[in-house]
């Protein structure tokens, strides 16, 4: 074998070691987020928060609705005093996300005085800076929080970096139910995962 084919043979080796490193990367971070949206840690608390997500107009979507149905079960099994819901107006919105879930709540005969909103929030980071601000004011220090699985990891580094002594517990039932949806899901974390990484390295 000439030493040119060598080189070219020990190239290409070399990349596909890097490939195969880069999968097992990937596939090890994407088994992390899975097994942290398995988890539920859920004990007495000082406050429940329950992560924003769309509405339609003063109806929370399914994705909202599910993770409020957890949030209040969670509630009503005595695991904390305080409701407190995240999320702000979308775009052209006439009820922030926040809103809507208090009205949900309401419904289902949770106290008014038992329920905490922020309604400046956008993105989960946003979610979990602003959940912090409504804790302080309040003197409350720990938390659950309340999300779809896939999403709990990524939650639970910001609320640790926004200073919330956070114990998870994922929805039990998702609207992300479809390998379609799960999969685009579960990609979009990763993404976030290394995105978050890349920046707090900067």
């Amino acid at each position: 074998m000439s030493r040119r084919r060598r080189q070219r043979t020990g190239f290409w080796g070399w990349c596909l070691r890097l490939l195969v490193l880069v999968l097992l990367w990937l596939v090890g971070v994407a088994g992390y987020i899975e097994w942290t949206g398995a988890r539920d840690d859920a004990a007495a608390s000082d406050v429940i928060i329950v992560l924003g997500a769309a509405a339609y107009d003063a109806k929370p979507s399914p994705v909202l609705e599910e993770r409020l149905r957890h949030g209040i079960d969670l509630y009503r099994r005595g695991l904390a005093p305080k409701l407190l819901f995240t999320g702000g107006f979308g775009t052209g919105a006439r009820f922030a996300e926040s809103q809507v879930a208090r009205r949900y709540a309401l419904r289902q005969g949770v106290p008014e005085g038992d329920i905490l909103i922020e309604t400046v929030s956008r993105t989960t980071q946003q979610n979990m800076q602003q959940a912090a601000l409504v804790m302080q004011a309040n003197g409350l220090h720990s938390a659950i929080l309340v999300s779809d699985p896939l999403h709990m990891a990524r939650a639970m580094r910001l609320a640790r970096q926004s200073g919330i002594q956070a114990r998870v517990s994922a929805t039990p039932t998702s609207a992300f139910r479809t390998w379609n949806t799960r999969w685009k899901f579960l990609v979009q974390e990763v993404y976030f995962f290394h995105r978050d990484l890349a920046e707090s390295l900067l």
